[in-house]
């Protein structure tokens, strides 16, 4: 059942490798440029998918609601400490490892292709979208792993969590994931890429980790109100 998932995750590792080998010998003005590539890219792709909502203001509450939440708990806080703690058990040097496995995490999570892929896959179906998706995302590593570094890589254990739930969660939910539900979750996933688009050209500084629980109340809006 989670053949993509596992594909996708060998993509990653492949692409992001290749990343650290070209990163490694890149003078520090190209990787600068490189950097801005990829914010760049992340709000293009953000703006893309936010403007796929049909349900603004469900949107809106989803993210106030999220946000709150997410302060509340403090998530930017544990999951960077979490980030950390795999950073020091490798012995990992350089100041962008957190950095690298949040950016390429949710450019690798946020987007429409993980929830169809999953109910594709969930559902017996081939996973032929998880096949291009790992196409996309192995060709991103090497950007973002030649600019970020070895981050990117350990990004595909969140990545294996996530989307290997959602398609098991799939296999047995498929029918309550309409259309509707995929657009507002990939609406809420485009405005996560924005704010984290922002914090990468350093425009503005959000944590975006403490918006993540706005993708639960976003489904459970569109589910009672959609």
């Amino acid at each position: 059942m989670l053949l993509g998932t596992l594909i996708n995750v060998g993509a990653i590792l492949v692409g992001g490798t290749l990343g650290l080998i070209i990163g490694s010998k890149l003078p520090e003005r190209y990787s600068k440029v490189f950097f801005q590539v990829v914010g760049l890219f992340t709000l293009v792709l953000g703006f893309s998918m936010a403007l796929k909502t049909e349900k603004p203001l469900l949107v809106i509450f989803s993210l106030i609601l999220g946000a709150v939440s997410g302060t509340i708990f403090d998530l930017e806080k544990r999951l960077s400490g979490f980030s950390d703690s795999i950073k020091n058990r490798f012995n990992v040097k350089g100041n962008t490892f957190s950095e690298g496995l949040i950016v390429a995490f949710l450019l690798y999570c946020m987007g429409s292709l993980t929830v169809l892929g999953a109910i594709e896959e969930g559902t017996g179906g081939y996973p032929n979208l998880f096949f291009v998706k790992s196409l996309m995302d192995g060709f991103s590593s090497i950007v973002l792993a030649s600019t970020l570094g070895v981050g990117v890589l350990f990004s595909v254990i969140p990545l294996l969590l996530y989307q290997g739930g959602l398609t098991v969660l799939a296999s047995y939910a498929s029918h309550y994931l309409s259309d509707m539900m995929v657009n507002e979750l990939s609406a809420v996933g485009g405005i996560l890429l924005i704010a984290l688009g922002l914090n990468i050209l350093e425009v503005k500084r959000f944590d975006v980790l403490n918006f993540i629980p706005s993708l639960i109340f976003i489904v459970i809006f569109v589910s009672f109100f959609g």
